[in-house]
């Protein structure tokens, strides 16, 4: 037999296997199944979790620059974007939260800009805050108020401020607590005697 017909046999032998393959069923090389030794009761069925859409939509009609937009990104994260605020012009975010009551956001402007500030938060497709103010233009920056230029919207956002406990990471004093004020005075203690 001369090289041609072998290799051409051997092709034929084994698309005739590949044939034959396509032919049978497979087989799975899984190990058999056992069964169990009692039977597992069926998982409780939870209640599916309801997540909120939430639009968040801030705008500034007059001058402002250094616009910054604080916004609830989610039920433990709060997120930050600082959009060109143009007159007319409408920032938009859309989240998803678990619990609608803590949408909150915050827009503020730099100072010595002036502008009519408004803000709404939107739950399933629903008004659920809006907010409007307006920012007088200052000559010189306002050192009593330190949110001038802040407009809050729906629920705090509760940013922490850096050098300063949680109240609730504070310790507390038992002694410190407010005494009654029907309570009589506590005894003078005797002097010491030598």
């Amino acid at each position: 037999m001369s090289s041609p017909k072998r290799r051409w046999s051997a092709l034929a032998a084994v698309a005739a296997v590949g044939m034959g393959m396509l032919g049978s069923p497979a087989t799975a090389l899984a190990q058999p199944g056992t069964e169990p030794a009692e039977p597992q009761p069926a998982p409780d069925a939870a209640v599916p979790e309801v997540l909120h859409n939430v639009v968040y939509r801030a705008r500034a009609d007059g001058t402002s620059r250094d616009a910054v937009v604080a916004y609830k990104q989610d039920d433990a994260n709060v997120n930050s974007a600082t959009p060109t605020m143009l007159p007319g012009q409408t920032f938009e975010v859309n989240t998803v939260l678990d619990d609608p009551a803590k949408a909150g956001m915050t827009l503020s402007i730099g100072w010595p800009y002036g502008s009519n500030l408004h803000c709404e938060i939107l739950v399933d497709d629903q008004i659920v805050a809006q907010a409007d103010q307006f920012i007088a233009p200052r000559f010189f920056r306002v050192k009593d108020d330190p949110l001038y230029g802040t407009l809050q919207c729906g629920a705090p956002l509760d940013i922490p401020v850096v050098g300063v406990p949680d109240p609730v990471d504070a310790p507390v004093d038992p002694a410190a607590l407010p005494a009654d004020p029907n309570a009589a005075p506590p005894a003078a203690s005797p002097p010491p005697t030598a």
